[in-house]
């Protein structure tokens, strides 16, 4: 019997309840949306319920390995005539999370360039590898998918990601009129986003296998669990804590592959409890739908409406009793802190806060006695704030109540390890490069003369596809759609420009990983950018 307890936030209670913490096991059905306060909340999405949706991920790998499908052409035949060595190394996450995971395997110098045995030589072991960059950002959050039952719908959007990093179909841009077609083909894919491991990473094989295209592929929840474990082995022995988006938890990946490592390292597979972020992510990314900027703020009337934790949100509630464990900056709030229904986060630092804060406050109700002293980062955006999650647990750790009490101190270790799956995937990635002779050339031209960053951004020129005021996804309609429509393209892949990322987001790369945010600044002069015809070719 597996030893974990699921926090996630994806709560059965009445409305009535709505300060109550609940666990949510993996056998729990999906809530609706998040109620959001002084608002209607948005319409419950249809479940997947009919036979075509559960087949749909299936027959969308079929439908491209008949060569029908136009929006995401794999040539296998361009693949069998290819030197893959020159090819390019792809990287996907559903926004720009899964940079730290490019970041982590640029920066690598684990082995030796020459002899590509351990060892570090000064030179990063990466160095002549070429790689794009996919963030489906206008369909995040992932994570949301599974918790309004469009598990199927989300499997099909990793299954897209994928065939798009092996295609060579973008638009230049959103309003485009006609897609290019000179993106070049990889020869390796790492799934930087862990719900799109938990959900879809099996389907990627099935899709490469049925594709017949022998391509490496390297996710981050097996790497996160191996970090977990690796921990274990180095005195870390308490309680393993998972934060990550509620998919993510709601597929029990992380406490399944924890389990199974630990048994294969000789272990007793340790308690994992997990935390389900409603918003996290997303307050990253700059989503209007959580934090909103001045100028949305003072006109809330034209913004998207507020889906993180509230009072009112049975998914994410915020209680008025822990105010002192949330210990909110009143900058980051909405609202008047004297009447707690009105607060809304507006803020990553307060978002951080009320996770940490949730998650052991939970993990205390529920007659904890094994001390936190682990914690994986569950999703590729946490790591950028990595430092105020850890300074959250040790303030919670050192917290006391009004009696003078400190009723977190033997739940949470001194000095939790946390654990970032990205250096452990970017050592991955290089054994299977090794194993399958995949290193670059140098004597050869890559395929690609610097590294690629593309996104996707709403399909504008469709009037079916709705937006809010913000230019974002109308949430009802994102989370509306069904699997099985996988010819018509909500979205279009474009060449990232720096001016797609909030002011906010482009401080935060260029403070935590300069080496991305150079690439980026590079690929801002290529030829990618400003393309206006369709280009004829292949790598």
């Amino acid at each position: 019997m597996r030893n974990h307890t699921s926090l996630c936030l994806v709560s059965l209670a009445a409305l009535t309840a709505l300060t109550a913490l609940t666990n949510c096991a993996s056998n729990e059905t999906a809530a609706t949306p998040p109620v959001t306060p002084a608002q209607t909340p948005p319409a419950a999405p249809a479940p997947e319920t009919a036979k075509a949706d559960k087949n749909a991920p299936t027959a969308l790998i079929q439908h491209i390995a008949a060569g029908q499908s136009k929006l995401y052409p794999v040539d296998r035949k361009a693949y069998d005539a290819v030197d893959y060595s020159r090819l390019p190394i792809g990287v996907f996450d559903s926004g720009i999370g899964g940079m730290t995971v490019l970041n982590a395997i640029l920066k690598l110098d684990e082995f030796n360039n020459k002899t590509h045995q351990p060892g570090a030589d000064g030179i990063p072991d990466f160095q002549d590898e070429r790689f794009i960059y996919y963030g489906d950002q206008a369909n995040m959050p992932y994570g949301k998918y599974p918790s309004v039952g469009k598990e199927n719908f989300l499997r099909e959007l990793v299954i897209e990601d994928a065939a798009f990093l092996l295609g060579n179909r973008y638009w230049a841009t959103p309003q485009a009129t006609a897609p290019m077609a000179d993106k070049p083909l990889v020869k390796a894919v790492v799934v930087a986003c862990n719900t799109a491991t938990a959900y879809g990473i099996n389907d990627i094989r099935a899709a490469f296998d049925a594709w017949k295209i022998p391509m490496i592929l390297v996710g981050v929840v097996e790497a996160g669990a191996e970090g977990a474990v690796s921990a274990m082995k180095q005195g870390k022995t308490g309680a393993v804590a998972v934060m990550a988006t509620v998919g993510t938890c709601k597929s029990e990946a992380y406490p399944k592959t924890i389990e199974k490592y630990s048994r294969a390292a000789g272990l007793e597979a340790p308690k994992v409890v997990q935390q389900g972020s409603v918003g996290l992510a997303g307050a990253i990314e700059g989503d209007p739908a959580f934090v909103r900027s001045s100028a949305a703020t003072s006109n809330a009337s034209s913004a998207t409406p507020y889906q993180g934790p509230a009072v009112s949100n049975q998914n994410a509630s915020l209680d008025p009793s822990l105010q002192q464990q949330y210990a909110f900056d009143p900058q980051g709030l909405i609202g008047d802190p004297k009447s707690p229904d009105s607060l809304r986060l507006n803020s990553v630092e307060n978002y951080v806060k009320y996770d940490v804060a949730t998650l052991v406050e939970s993990y205390r109700k529920n007659g904890a006695s094994a001390p936190i002293s682990t914690v994986v980062l569950g999703c590729t955006h946490f790591p950028f704030q990595r430092e105020q999650i850890a300074a959250s647990f040790e303030r919670l750790r050192n917290y006391k109540d009004a009696s003078g009490a400190q009723p977190y101190a033997k739940l949470v270790s001194p000095n939790v390890e946390l654990v970032d799956p990205a250096k452990l995937t970017a050592k991955q990635l290089y054994g299977f490069l090794k194993e399958k002779n995949r290193f670059r050339d140098t004597s050869k031209p890559p395929a690609l003369e610097q590294n690629a960053f593309f996104l996707s951004k709403p399909n504008v020129t469709m009037p079916e596809v709705k937006l809010t005021a913000d230019g974002t996804m109308d949430s009802n309609y994102k989370y509306g759609r069904v699997a099985g429509t996988y010819d018509t393209e909500t979205v279009k892949r474009v060449p990232m420009r720096t001016g797609d990322l909030t002011p906010e987001l482009q401080g935060l790369l260029q403070k935590a990983m300069p080496v991305v945010w150079e690439n980026l600044q590079v690929f801002q002069t290529s030829k990618f950018i400003g393309a206006k015809r369709v280009a004829v070719g292949s790598f």
